[in-house]
């Protein structure tokens, strides 16, 4: 009973320190927090939203053979009789409103100008005998792309969409050729018919012209935008790193905890107490287990906090008390066995800004590196040199729903890096107060 009331007086005394209270909650919660903002607005907007590119189009395409595009397939309605037409009704449609800007020149070099001006970001210029040598069955179509050298992404992505089109117009020349090549002399009045069948399932009339022109993915792993999945989205990044927090300053609390044993002797309350009948042995099993509370006021509290706060979800019950298990122990223990090699309260300073900060940074490696396949790999190599690594391990298994066998079976390690750092810590404190 003696040994209880020690350990409850030494957590609330822990407790009543406005500086270890806001180490222990506020910190962590504040830093999660705003994770959650910065991409909790990315979620909301749906992503990451392109900005519209400014192109200016010179159509100098003075038309070839007569032909002209069936209007119910092409964007708008619209009727195509030349190819530079066609382009412009493409870059105009609907669908691209979003992505593009449209503005004319009347010539190349006025084009060329709007862009060195910044008054547009690409200019297509559309020669004038573009239509000629899209018919001319030995001819090759070319359009001149002129760019802001200064600008990438805009530019590339235009870059990209014309060259698609053109890809597929070139497939339909391909097959024009190829008929006229094989048909007879009689049968080549049917070439009309041949290219507005290739042109009714090439590129330049489909129904959605930016699905055609832009091939746009989600990153792996994540479904389409719905509100559910952005939700799932924002937490898949702010769990971990929340997670991450949690164990990251509960290592932190079980060293300062632990220091209260080396503040005591400053204040010569410890030297005091073992004159009293309680034995040696109650008054530092009770401060030792007054470390086990605190983390363990401190973990829980913080897994409670992450789920009515930002809505994260844990994983199933077992594997989470598991992982809550591994990471008290393992944090209290550590703190017993750092504060057991110090000598007072002065050295605190190499503890916190030292030991601790390095083993935490590496154990966040996993967390951090998480979307890089190679780095995850190393990361969670490298992690697991500390015992931080194994805390985050456990946590990121029971989030992922993998087999209770495997949280399980990190527990065990941390429990046995409890082990080793708590018998050491209690060998060298009972040494120390013989």
């Amino acid at each position: 009973m003696k040994l209880l009331d020690i350990a409850i007086k030494d957590m609330l005394r822990s407790f009543r320190s406005a500086f270890a209270v806001v180490f222990m909650f506020v910190v962590p919660l504040l830093v999660s927090g705003m994770f959650y903002l910065m991409f909790g607005n990315m979620a909301e907007d749906g992503g990451f939203d392109l900005p519209r590119t400014e192109v200016v189009i010179a159509n100098l395409d003075e038309g070839g053979p007569k032909f002209q595009v069936n209007p119910k397939n092409v964007p708008g309605g619209k009727d195509a009789e030349t190819m530079g037409e066609l382009i412009i009704n493409i870059m105009e449609s609907d669908e691209m409103n979003e992505l593009v800007e449209v503005s004319y020149a009347p010539d190349a070099q006025r084009a060329r100008t709007a862009v060195d001006n910044q008054q547009a970001q690409v200019a297509i210029i559309i020669p004038e005998d573009f239509s000629d040598q899209f018919a001319d069955q030995e001819g090759e179509a070319f359009i001149e792309f002129y760019q802001d050298p200064t600008l990438t992404l805009g530019p590339e992505i235009i870059r990209a969409m014309m060259n698609r089109f053109m890809d597929g117009m070139a497939g339909v020349k391909i097959a024009v050729n190829v008929f006229l090549d094989e048909a007879a002399l009689e049968d080549q009045i049917l070439a009309g018919q041949v290219v507005q069948q290739y042109l009714e399932i090439s590129l330049a009339e489909t129904e959605n012209v930016e699905e055609k022109l832009l091939d746009v993915r989600s990153p792996a792993g994540i479904q389409e935008d719905t509100g559910e999945e952005k939700k799932n989205l924002l937490l898949s990044i702010v769990g971990p790193i929340m997670g991450g927090m949690m164990i990251f300053y509960a290592y932190f609390t079980g060293a300062e905890s632990a220091q209260s044993i080396l503040k005591e002797e400053e204040e010569r309350t410890l030297p005091r107490l073992f004159t009293t009948p309680t034995t040696q042995t109650t008054i530092l099993s009770g401060k030792l287990l007054s470390v086990f509370l605190t983390v363990a006021v401190q973990t829980t509290t913080l897994l409670i906090a992450g789920t009515l706060i930002f809505g994260i979800q844990w994983g199933r019950p077992l594997p989470v008390f598991l992982s809550a298990t591994g990471i008290v122990l393992s944090a209290s223990s550590l703190g017993i066995f750092l504060n057991s090699f110090l000598k007072n309260t002065k050295q605190a300073g190499v503890l916190f800004g030292g030991v601790l900060t390095v083993t935490g940074m590496l154990g966040l490696i996993s967390v951090f590196t998480m979307n890089s396949p190679t780095a995850t790999k190393m990361g969670d190599t490298i992690s697991l040199l500390v015992p931080q690594g194994w805390a985050i391990r456990g946590l990121m298994q029971a989030m992922e729903g993998e087999p209770v066998s495997s949280v399980l079976l990190t527990t065990l390690a941390l429990l046995v890096w409890s082990v080793i750092c708590f018998v050491v810590g209690l060998l060298r404190f009972n040494k120390r107060y013989e």
